[in-house]
């Protein structure tokens, strides 16, 4: 059996009510709940389990082959929705998935409008519950997945997960070398910064680290997301400051006090949003999904975002406190006009 799985997630608003949600829409859909197979579900943490939704299968035809994607929707309390196309083939080999990766790719099988068009037909079921879905379609991480029922593989695994027949140097299979990971003797996942091969001959699979991968993605998605908001926080937070400078005195201090309202609120808002993305799942006594986990997000670069996040948000901060001493600075020159204007009188008034 091989499997061939393409994920695109999106942010779709604020945070989402779950148990809401799924007591709606189990009327219309069949939906589900995360649960991972291998391990005690004391030993990962997840405080929120993701809303699975499943959906209508869609049949794409290309030179005369038709291909059947089922349809996977994760729906997760952050605010983030995962689309998952999913082509199986019960008796494939790793030479068919090969095959079938770079056919799917060099013929555009899941374009963009056919992910946008799954999009807009999903919000239009979700948005009478959620009054806040607002989503950018054209804003996504996009990742996908391979699975072989069997860790003997006769091809080239980097040329599948590269999507490209090339004879690559030593140094980038190296890398694909370092994020090797296995379990047992009939496992072995093999993770890259948009695409993963996962092997395993097991009993019920690779599902729990097809999971995990999902996670980090989502977590990536959202860092990317907050960093795109806090960029656009800050260009308006120095023309408002540009602005106020130029205002006359006896404006400026009131613009400064609505400035620094909006930056705290901001700031506050957006750390906390940050604080569940990052606890989004906690993996507490399994090592091995640890470290599928951590390396993971060590490739998709998830630290360099949290980096970026983090500087931003001490930028909005240290202008907070520039702002909060320029505004006492100018209450203090304030009350010593007064100091002086009331002396001014008093001497007027003895003369």
């Amino acid at each position: 059996m091989i499997s061939l799985r393409y994920y695109r997630i999106y942010d779709i608003g604020k945070e989402i009510d779950l148990d809401l949600l799924e007591k709606n829409l189990a009327l219309t859909f069949c939906t589900t709940r995360t649960n991972f197979l291998r391990i005690k579900p004391k030993s990962i943490i997840l405080e929120n389990k993701p809303l699975i939704i499943k959906t209508d299968c869609i049949e794409v035809e290309k030179d005369g082959k038709k291909f059947e994607f089922s349809v996977l929707s994760r729906i997760y309390d952050i605010g983030a929705l995962s689309l998952c196309f999913i082509y199986e083939s019960p008796d494939g080999n790793y030479d068919e998935l090969e095959e079938l990766a770079f056919y799917f790719s060099e013929n555009n099988i899941l374009s963009d409008d056919l992910f946008n068009r799954t999009l807009d037909i999903l919000a239009g079921k979700l948005r009478p519950i959620l009054k806040d879905l607002n989503y950018d379609p054209d804003f996504y991480e996009d990742y996908t997945i391979y699975v072989n029922d069997t860790v003997e593989i006769k091809g080239d695994p980097v040329k599948l997960l590269m999507c490209e027949d090339a004879d690559f140097s030593s140094h980038i299979r190296n890398e694909f070398e370092k994020n090797t990971l296995s379990y047992t003797k009939n496992d072995l996942s093999i993770i890259s910064w948009d695409s993963t091969l996962l092997c395993s001959s097991d009993t019920p699979g690779p599902m729990d680290i097809i999971d995990l991968i999902e996670y980090a993605n989502v977590q990536v998605l959202e860092l990317r997301y907050y960093d795109r908001e806090l960029n656009r926080q800050m260009e308006k937070m120095y023309d408002d400051i540009e602005h106020a400078d130029r205002s006359p005195p006896f404006l400026k201090l009131r613009q400064y006090h609505l400035i620094m309202n909006t930056l705290m609120e901001r700031s506050a808002e957006i750390s906390e949003v940050i604080e569940k993305v990052h606890n989004l799942i906690k993996i507490t006594e399994d090592v091995y999904y640890a470290r599928v986990y951590e390396t993971t997000l060590k490739v998709i670069r998830s630290g360099q975002w949290t980096e970026s996040v983090s500087r931003k948000i001490e930028t909005i901060q240290n202008n907070y406190s520039m702002l909060s001493d320029e505004v006492r600075i100018q209450h203090s020159n304030f009350l010593e006009w007064i100091v002086i204007i009331l002396i001014a009188m008093e001497l007027v008034l003895l003369l």
